[in-house]
């Protein structure tokens, strides 16, 4: 039996084009949201908690991009999306990239449960993030433009929070910096890689201006910064407020300038770590003897005095963090 051939009725190919452009919308949506992440408020609750027994060691495991608290061999990969984390006395701060062109990220601060509690919005890619020990101090360093200390290609933005006053210091140019003993001002100066004291008011950083790197010591209450020494990048400073531990150039090489060294701030004296490679990291005090950095897509740690050799503390992981 043969018949006219069937036309498609017009309103049926209308809504067959209705439907997937709705589902390509669902879709764009959905994967928009995964993409900025689901650990703060509103979003997934975290498993994990800065309070706990023994000594806890946090990270960001690089499969999944969450905090995972690291326990021996154990993994436990519960915490919120991070592309940089740190966290000290009750207090984590987590630098999350978010999704578009140009570049731009949230600084989140989370309480001891891992919960969000402050959300701020930033331009740039995250760069280094710091808790001070009492966790009421916070700092952290977005790259403006490059995305790498390795050339002269590039513009950081650091900023400092204080949680007591809910102050926020958005870029640290403004301090007043002292170079050579003398009030500088150049248009190239940029900070980067704070770290605390146990007062929650004197703080280390990197300054760089003219292709130089200084270490820079400052007063928040004061509200100065002085120059203390050449080619230091990312200190950070010891449980006992005594040494800095530091990237030091020693190469030319793009892909290899550094060494991580330790200064002593009594006596001026600094020494490397067993450690040769080339470590593009801000270095975590485990204790007053033990340092760990990430290299690599791994954590390492390495004796603080120059000896031993390094070992991994944690793979496929990095911003390593040990709340106090």
């Amino acid at each position: 039996m043969t018949g006219r051939p069937v036309r498609a009725r017009p309103w049926a190919l209308v809504l067959a084009v209705l439907l997937l452009l709705g589902g390509a919308a669902g879709y764009t949506l959905h994967a928009a949201q995964r993409a900025d992440g689901d650990g703060g408020a509103g979003g997934a609750r975290a498993a994990l908690t800065l309070d706990g027994p023994g000594r806890r060691l946090f990270v960001r495991d690089t499969a999944t991009g969450r905090v995972a608290l690291v326990q021996g061999r154990t993994r436990t990969a519960g915490g919120p999306v991070c592309d940089r984390f740190h966290a000290a006395g009750g207090t984590a701060l987590c630098l999350r990239r978010r999704p578009g062109v140009p570049a731009r990220a949230y600084a989140l601060v989370l309480d001891r449960e891992l919960r969000e509690v402050r959300r701020i919005a930033l331009p740039g890619i995250p760069s280094r993030a710091r808790v001070s020990a009492s966790g009421r101090v916070l700092s952290w360093t977005m790259f403006a433009t490059g995305d790498s200390y390795a050339g002269s290609a590039f513009s950081t933005r650091t900023s400092i929070l204080d949680l007591r006053t809910g102050y926020l210091v958005k870029n640290m140019e403004q301090i007043p910096l002292t170079l050579d003993g003398r009030r500088y001002h150049a248009p190239d100066v940029n900070y980067w890689g704070v770290t605390f004291a146990a007062d929650d008011d004197r703080f280390y950083a990197t300054v760089s201006t003219k292709g130089r790197t200084h270490l820079v010591e400052g007063r928040l209450r004061a509200w100065s910064a002085r120059a203390l020494r050449k080619n230091v990048e990312c200190p950070s400073l010891s449980p006992d407020g005594r040494r800095l531990a530091f990237k030091k150039k020693v190469s030319d090489d793009p892909k290899a300038p550094w060494r991580l060294h330790v200064l002593d701030l009594g006596t001026g004296r600094e020494h490397p770590l067993a450690d040769r490679r080339s470590v593009d990291d801000q270095a975590l005090w485990l204790d007053d003897r033990t340092l760990a950095y990430g290299h690599a897509g791994e954590v390492w740690t390495s004796p603080a005095d120059g000896s031993g050799a390094p070992r991994v503390l944690a793979r496929g992981a990095s911003s390593p963090a040990q709340p106090r």
